[in-house]
């Protein structure tokens, strides 16, 4: 699985969370914001990957 494909996956993961953490389950807000940082290191990744795909050389 790509990190594209994990934050999606992560996003549909914590959308009840989401939803419970908004309602005042602390819990639930706990869950979020672990969820939160796993996708940013995974939108992180997706970011590099695309640099390197921008910056790899052309085969012509």
């Amino acid at each position: 699985m790509d990190a594209f494909e994990t934050i999606e996956k992560l996003l549909a993961d914590v959308k009840e969370d989401y939803h419970k953490a908004m309602g005042g389950n602390q819990a639930a807000g706990t869950r979020v914001r672990k969820a939160m940082q796993d996708i940013k290191e995974a939108a992180q990744q997706v970011r590099e990957k695309i640099l390197e795909v921008r910056n790899a050389p052309k085969s012509e």
